[in-house]
C-alpha cells in the first residue's frame, strides 16, 4: 500500500504564489511516475502535472504551462508543484497521485486526500 499526503494549499490572491508538497511513504512503486490533478466544485477532476522517476520528463496541461513547476526529491519519497502567477480559475482541491507518467486520471493507483487552493481575485 502507498500513501500519498499533500500540504501546502492555501488562501492567495491573484498573482501570487505556493508550492505544494505530497509525501509518499509505502512500498515502492515500480513505475514511479507522480502526478498532480485539480478538481474545481462542480467540475470533473482533471490533469495538472506529472512527472517521471528520474524527473527528467514532465507533462504539464495547457492553461499552466510556464506558470507551473513539478519536481520530486526520491530521498525525501516527496514531490513538489511550484504554482506561480496563479489565478481564480486555478481554484481547486489539489491531489497527489502515484502510477504511471500518464494523463489519464483512471491509469493510477494511489490518490493523497486532497489540500485546497483558492486564489481570490
Amino acid at each position: 500500500q502507498v500513501e500519498l499526503v499533500e500540504s501546502g494549499g492555501g488562501l492567495v490572491q491573484a498573482g501570487g504564489s505556493l508550492r505544494l508538497s505530497c509525501v509518499a511513504s509505502g512500498r515502492t512503486l515500480s513505475n514511479g511516475g507522480m502526478g498532480w490533478f485539480r478538481q474545481a466544485p462542480g467540475k470533473e477532476r482533471e490533469f495538472v502535472s506529472v512527472i517521471s522517476r528520474s524527473g527528467l520528463t514532465t507533462l504539464y496541461v495547457d492553461s499552466v504551462k510556464g506558470r507551473f513547476t513539478i519536481s520530486r526529491d526520491n530521498a525525501k519519497n516527496t514531490v513538489y508543484l511550484q504554482m506561480n502567477s496563479l489565478k481564480p480559475e486555478d481554484t481547486a482541491v489539489y491531489y497527489c497521485a502515484a502510477g504511471p507518467v500518464s494523463l489519464k486520471r483512471d491509469d493510477y493507483d494511489y490518490w493523497g486526500q486532497g489540500t485546497q487552493v483558492t486564489v481570490s481575485s
